[in-house]
This record gives C-alpha cells, structure tokens and sequence, in this order.
C-alpha cells in the first residue's frame, strides 16, 4: 500500500481520544478492520480507518448500541433510518425522565405523604384520553346539566387543560397539582355554585345570550379604585358601590338593600375561593398561556366595602 498513510493503535488513540483498548475492541468485533499488519503482526490502520472509528465514537455518544453501529458503518442499515427511530426512543425516554422530576419535585417541595406521592405519580402517567376524561368528569360536574349550558361553551373550553405532547418538566407538575384539584369534591361544589349563581342572574335579567355578569362588572370598576389607592371604607367609595350594587339589583330585579348586598358579597367570597385562582393560574402553565391576572384584590376590597357599609 505504497503512499498510504497508516496508524498504529497507539497513533489512532492519540488522533481519536479513545484508548488502546476500545479501538482493540472495535477491531477485534470487525467494526473498525485493520488495514494490514507489520511485519512484527500489530495491526496498522489507514486514514478511512481513522474517519470510521471517529464515525462509530459520535454514534456511541449518541446511544446506538455496537450491533446497530456495525450495521451501520457495513450499510446494511441507513443512518437516516436509525437516527430516526433512536430519536423517537429517546423522546419517549426524555418524557419519563420529565414525568419522575416533576413527581419528585412536586413531592419535594410540598412534603408529600406516601398516599399523595401514589396519586401524582397516576396522575402524571395518565395518557391523553385518560386525562381528557378526568377533566371531562370535572367540567360536567361543574356545568353539566344547568339551563344555559350553551352559554357556558366558551368558559368550559377556557378552564380545559391541554398537555403538549412534549411538556416541560414545570407543566407536568402544574397538570399534577390541576388534576388533583379537579378531583377535590369541595372545589367542585364551589364552582358549580358559581355557576349555578351565574345562570340565576342571567334567568332573572330576561336579556337573552351570553353577558357580563355581577362578578365581572365589579372587576372592572374596582381596578381603578385599586390603582388610585382609595379605600374600601373612604366616602370614595361610595359611589363605586353604589354602582355595582345597582347593577346587581337591576340583574336580578331585586331592590337595592341590605339583603341583596348580603347575598352579593356571598356570591364574591365564593369567586374568591383561593383554589379557583390557583386552578386557573396552573392551567395557564399547562397550556402555555400567559398568567392570568389575579382578581383577589378586587374581590378582597369589594366584600370588605360591602361589610363596612352594612356595619353603618
């Protein structure tokens, strides 16, 4: 092999970074054949040697096992091919290990029971159609069976979890924690009362179709005042008040007196049920939405208004 440059095995570790004995290795199992032999019988390896074996330690790297490699670099199999379907295992291998760090870390973080970690870990591995049954069942609970069902369309796709199919490890856990609170009997007894409210309001107003309902008026005429800095029991409040109070009267054709704002600061402490904001602020996660707004302040300053007033 006149003009052909050949190796050593102690030239071709020194080249590759491998050792002595891994090349040795790969010889011996014909996956990296010596070009020829010395006359002294150690074997010695051309340049193409040299390109194969930096080829079979990038695929090593990358996880392919040795029987796949020689198959490989003898083509019989395609690169193209294997690379594919080791990608796709490994894709099913990153989604576990995602699904144990997010079990663990949830369980590291809240100090979880035996009992708790058994659930999360359920949780966790439920598969698409297991989870969409899960929060169907939590969504019917809530909605299912009121008069305006239609109306509430729009809302039940806004609460719906939907877990991509390759979620980072912070929305596993945010499902998990979801999924625990759709399975909570009281939260679901909170908001089918919220809903069940909602539809009375809408019953009693005679205005056909999807609106804005008491909880969301206030809201929106509660932030200004949050943002000015005035005070729930300050004469400044007053006529902030007296606006969704009349509001809430003229839903529901009820005067506007002490009862009335009794039973709206009822229905605002029920809103304000910390888990339902909890719920939204996880689905957020889950979802890749930005996070949502926290409405507690306004809820916080409307009961108290409504309590200071009804202590006068």
């Amino acid at each position: 092999m006149d003009g052909t440059t050949l190796y050593s095995i102690g030239e071709l570790a020194r080249r590759t970074g491998l050792t002595v004995k891994t090349i040795r290795f790969y010889s011996d199992r014909g996956i990296v054949k010596p070009t020829e032999r010395n006359p002294a019988g150690y074997r010695l390896y051309d340049t193409n040697a040299l390109a194969r074996l930096a080829f079979v330690r990038t695929l090593r790297e990358l996880g392919l096992d040795l029987p796949t490699i020689r198959k490989v670099v003898d083509r019989e199999l395609s690169l193209p091919e294997v690379a594919a379907a080791h990608a796709d295992a490994l894709a099913v291998q990153i989604g576990v290990l995602r699904l144990r760090r997010a079990v663990l870390t949830a369980v590291a973080e809240r100090g979880s029971t035996p009992e708790e970690t058994e659930l999360m870990h359920q949780l966790a591995q439920l598969s698409e159609d297991e989870r969409r049954r899960l929060i169907g069942d939590f969504l019917d609970a809530v909605f299912g069976g009121l008069d305006t069902a239609p109306a509430f369309a729009g809302v039940i796709r806004s609460m719906t979890p939907e877990l991509p199919d390759n979620p980072e490890a912070e929305q596993v856990q945010a499902w998990v924690e979801l999924a625990e609170l759709s399975l909570d009997p009281d939260f679901r007894a909170g908001l089918r009362r919220i809903a069940e409210d909602q539809v009375a309001e809408q019953a009693h107003d005679g205005v056909p179709g999807p609106r804005r309902d008491a909880v969301a008026v206030i809201r929106d005429q509660v932030g200004p005042a949050l943002a000015v800095g005035i005070a729930p029991a300050s004469p400044e409040a007053d006529p902030i008040v007296a606006a969704f109070t009349a509001h809430y009267a003229h839903i529901l054709g009820l005067p506007d007196n002490a009862e009335l704002r009794h039973r709206l600061s009822t229905r605002l402490e029920s809103v304000n049920d910390p888990r339902r904001e909890r719920y939204l602020r996880l689905l957020a996660v889950v979802n890749g939405w930005p996070a949502p707004e926290s409405l507690a302040p306004a809820f916080d300053w409307s009961v108290e208004a409504l309590r200071v007033r009804a202590q006068r």
